[in-house]
């Protein structure tokens, strides 16, 4: 009798550590960081703005949240509002932006915001080149960005 019960609690607790192994392992890999694109990024190309004006208006996107079921929960900034987000980056250099909200303080100057905001809402592509990230439209409008991280 106790080597009967002796085996169903042996099989019980080798159950319970598979059962939280894969558990864990599920939970890695949903809130996994891919490094080439969860980073934070400094605007440094957009249009017609100058490089040190993009600089001046400390002009980024942050994308250091873990991503939870595919999705990256962003925040961009183009010098006054926050500006919030989802974001979907594929393996196939497509990305869909989403859910986008800001604050809403009035700014002396907010050419930037509102022309990034207008054109940001209808990204559909990214590539990484080394420390570069660029997001683009189908009509063409890009913007370049370099990992903040970077020396």
């Amino acid at each position: 009798m106790k080597k009967l019960l002796l085996s169903i609690f042996t099989i019980l607790v080798l159950q319970l550590l598979l059962n939280c192994s894969s558990l864990m392992n599920e939970n890695s890999a949903s809130t996994a960081k891919n490094p080439h694109i969860q980073r934070e990024w400094m605007m440094i190309a957009f249009e017609n703005f100058a490089k040190a004006d993009l600089i001046k208006m400390n002009a980024k996107i942050n994308l250091t949240e873990p991503a939870k079921d595919g999705k990256i929960n962003g925040k961009a900034l183009m010098g006054c509002n926050e500006i919030f987000f989802s974001s979907e980056f594929k393996n196939n250099g497509k990305v869909k932006i989403s859910e986008i909200s800001s604050t809403e303080k009035a700014c002396p100057d907010m050419k930037l915001e509102d022309d990034f905001s207008k054109t940001f809402k209808n990204i559909t592509n990214f590539k990484v080149e080394g420390h570069f990230l660029t997001l683009t439209d189908n009509q063409g409008n890009s913007m370049k960005f370099i990992a903040a991280d970077w020396d």
